[in-house]
């Protein structure tokens, strides 16, 4: 006999209504429908948690990224270093090569100090090099990108931070109904064979 079209979504639909307890099945006892009661209440709990706590943790996140973008962008300025001369190499595990090179802090005072060498970098190669307020190199500002990623990693964060312990309870709560669920299982074998071997 030909399954009619379209007969695997009711199947794959009443197998997961079963699963999840919505049927009425006349063989699940009153553990079964504990547990499911508590794997319900745990769902509730999650679906009302997790996104106050998703939403809060990205904004925190987003908020706080803003501020470091904008004092980054205030307080650090990009100068021209000049190459002055060959550098060493430096590193205790890894090793960089730099070069001397001058450049002006933002307040026009002339700083010297070694650079990170780049290909061609001879007497007098000039390149971009970011400088915070006293003239010292450092980082580029942080972008706009990293500040939305670290918000959908915190959001991501404190989903998982709300999950995991429910997701924990409800194991707890699995364990403890099956083995409710084996004694009620010897109980009735028992009856049904009294000579049963345990």
């Amino acid at each position: 006999m030909r399954r009619p079209e379209g007969g695997k979504v009711p199947t794959r639909l009443g197998r997961l209504r079963r699963r999840l307890g919505f049927d009425r099945n006349g063989m699940r006892r009153r553990i079964d429908r504990v547990q499911w009661a508590v794997g319900l209440a745990l769902a509730a709990v999650f679906l009302m948690v997790a996104p106050i706590l998703a939403t809060w943790a990205g904004t925190w996140s987003y908020d706080r990224g803003m501020r470091g973008e904008s004092h980054e962008r205030a307080t650090r300025r990009q100068v021209v270093a000049t190459v002055t001369g060959p550098g060493v190499a430096s590193g205790e595990r890894y090793l960089s090569q730099t070069v001397q090179a001058t450049w002006r802090a933002p307040d026009g005072t002339p700083r010297t100090g070694r650079i990170p060498a780049w290909k061609d970098a001879g007497q007098g190669a000039r390149r971009h090099l970011w400088v915070d307020g006293a003239g010292h190199p450092t980082s580029r500002p942080r972008p706009h990108s990293r500040t939305v990623v670290d918000a959908g990693y915190a959001a991501l964060g404190a989903t998982l931070a709300a999950g995991l312990p429910l997701l924990g309870v409800y194991g707890l709560v699995r364990r403890r109904c099956d083995r409710v669920r084996d004694a009620l299982w010897d109980e009735e074998w028992s009856r049904i064979d009294p000579h049963r071997i345990s």
